[in-house]
């Protein structure tokens, strides 16, 4: 299925293909990694040791300049320049640079998930259930579609339900590497929100 990068130019990674105005764009396989994992990390500076270690992987090791062989090649085919949307920084690495999302809006976790419990409030009560938050302190806020989350939250809230106890609910935050993850654990039972910190949110 094909996503749009940019006002003109689609990607379906799946296939790993590339349309410009509708027409298919041929790309070598390394011009193809330098676009797909670009844009799958937007508006995040990717050094350029990253970027050899992700997409030329043990093939190369050494001279870093290649990525701008490919790089170039890249933007003559897709009619780029230097700076837009894929950016030099000099002696740091590649931004790949695109405007935020209307539909998403960095949220106050504590005052959203305050919100949340109190709207599912009677549910909770109705099994006995003492709710408590408990967010890591440098996690507090994320940049999500609150109504994406809010759906989300009260999916794994209605599959946990069913076969609960009175006892205590509590919602947890952490940080890895790759995922801001909101956890509930209701007596013992544990379900995990994780959430990409680059890139498109999901569930899993």
């Amino acid at each position: 299925m094909y996503i749009t990068i940019t006002n003109n130019i689609e990607i379906d990674r799946e296939q790993q293909s590339v349309r410009k105005d509708g027409q298919a764009v041929h790309l070598t396989g390394l011009e193809y990694g330098l676009l797909g994992f670009l844009s799958a990390h937007p508006n995040r500076i990717c050094s350029r040791q990253e970027l050899l270690d992700h997409i030329w992987g043990d093939r190369f090791q050494y001279d870093t300049g290649t990525i701008d062989v490919h790089l170039n090649a890249l933007r003559r085919k897709l009619g780029w320049s230097r700076k837009e949307p894929i950016e030099t920084i000099r002696g740091v690495g590649f931004v790949f640079r695109i405007e935020q999302k209307a539909t998403h809006y960095t949220i106050d976790l504590q005052a959203f998930l305050t919100d949340w419990l109190r709207s599912r409030e009677t549910d909770i009560r109705a099994k006995g259930l003492i709710a408590q938050v408990y967010l890591t302190p440098f996690v507090n806020e994320i940049t999500i579609e609150p109504t994406a989350l809010r759906r989300m939250l009260d999916s794994i809230l209605t599959a946990l339900l069913p076969s609960a106890q009175s006892g205590v609910l509590r919602l947890n935050s952490k940080l890895t590497m790759q995922h801001f993850i909101l956890s509930l654990d209701l007596n013992g039972t544990i379900n995990e929100l994780r959430i990409p910190i680059y890139g498109d949110y999901d569930v899993s």
